[in-house]
């Protein structure tokens, strides 16, 4: 026998009796039913849901008057069923100063950017040029072109702010030579509109416009190649055509661009609020509060300096 112990201690650690099983945890009275959860993911599944992830799914079926369980909810089905994963196609792109620059409204703050695009063969690249409010996320403007030039540009931002009938009051752009040519330069001074650059060497200073590249590049339909010019301007037409007028956005209250910018968000918003206090009251056990749409943010900030923090530059 061991020291230190009792002889009644240690025989039962020779002899230890077997623990119960604990028992199992009862199903809340909120929850599902697998009819339901079957429903649900048949759902997710469907040829027009299977590359979204459930907060748009959840959108769309809300917009259409649909509720059928919270998003939380929707997450938790496909990780019973072993679907937790990205439901996009993944790629990885490298992230795109200090502007304080707010927007309270559509047509206040535009910011815009020069992405490549992979052409019919190595070393051969598209230009796209893509115009953004930041604070609706609609695209105002976009071209492709073989080059990047200043004339482009500046007929671009032209054409812009004709087509949008309200002149924003600022411009926020990179440095690259496109952005801060005398052509592009003297166009904005023209029309009274606000020049603003990115620090030099610093990548996070244009997040809209990356961001929105960033969802172009991830789109599933998104080829390896385009095998002309005019392939590569069909293709980016149809997906802003779909990001601006069908993508529900999450910095927006998931709320497509269009509805934010011309001002149907808050209609939009009063349907969700009625299906959802229709879902409320007829099962009212399912839910912990009483549900409310996402609220579309009232301000959005390039560089918030109550949240920013200085970061560092990069190279000498």
């Amino acid at each position: 026998m061991g020291r230190g112990r009792s002889r009644a201690t240690h025989y039962r650690h020779l002899s230890p009796k077997p623990r119960p099983a604990p028992s199992p945890r009862p199903t809340p009275a909120s929850a599902l039913s697998p009819a339901e959860r079957a429903e649900v993911l048949a759902l997710l599944n469907r040829p027009e849901y299977i590359d979204l992830p459930p907060a748009q799914v959840w959108a769309r079926e809300l917009d259409a008057g649909n509720y059928w369980c919270s998003e939380r909810t929707m997450y938790r089905i496909l990780s019973a069923a072993g679907q937790n994963g990205e439901r996009r196609r993944q790629a990885t792109h490298p992230p795109r100063t200090i502007p304080e620059l707010l927007a309270t409204g559509p047509s206040q703050v535009f910011t815009w950017d020069i992405t490549r695009l992979p052409g019919p063969a190595k070393g051969i690249w598209f230009h796209a040029y893509v115009i953004t409010d930041i604070f609706s996320r609609y695209i105002v403007g976009h071209t492709v072109e073989r080059a990047e030039t200043a004339e482009r540009a500046e007929e671009l931002i032209r054409e812009a702010i004709e087509s949008n009938g309200i002149a924003p009051h600022t411009i926020h752009a990179d440095r690259g030579t496109s952005m801060t040519s005398k052509k592009v330069s003297q166009l904005l001074t023209d029309l009274g509109v606000t020049r603003s650059h990115s620090r030099p060497r610093v990548s996070n200073d244009n997040p809209f416009s990356e961001s929105q590249f960033r969802t172009t590049k991830y789109a599933p339909d998104d080829p390896a190649r385009f095998d002309s010019l005019a392939h590569a301007r069909e293709w980016l037409d149809t997906f802003i055509s779909y990001y601006n007028h069908e993508h529900r956005h999450s910095g927006i209250g998931l709320h497509t661009p269009a509805s934010v910018h011309f001002g149907t968000a808050e209609e939009v918003r009063d349907q969700r609020s009625a299906a959802l206090a229709e879902a409320y009251q007829r099962h009212p056990e399912r839910f912990a509060r009483r549900p409310r749409p996402p609220e579309m943010p009232g301000q959005v900030w390039i560089n918030d300096p109550a949240k920013r923090r200085e970061p560092e530059p990069q190279g000498s």
